[in-house]
């Protein structure tokens, strides 16, 4: 499809189409909230409980980025 394989085509689509899905939970964390007045500390509890998982994602590729580069 248009040139590119379909190794490229999922690349891409894990890479920036997830990205785009973490920032609208992290939009989605904050609009919670906001909306239940929360303040800066239950802002946080927020971030740090919902964005956890977030947290891990992002950890697994920049381990899996880490591994690649040295066993090469």
């Amino acid at each position: 499809m248009f040139g590119f394989t379909e190794e490229q085509i999922a690349n891409f689509g894990l890479t920036f189409g997830v990205g785009a899905f973490m920032a609208y939970m992290a939009f989605i964390i904050w609009q919670l909230a906001r909306e239940s007045k929360a303040g800066r500390f239950g802002t946080f509890v927020l971030f740090l409980a919902l964005g956890f998982g977030l947290l891990g994602f992002v950890a697994k590729g920049i381990i899996k980025m880490i591994i690649g580069e040295s066993s090469g």
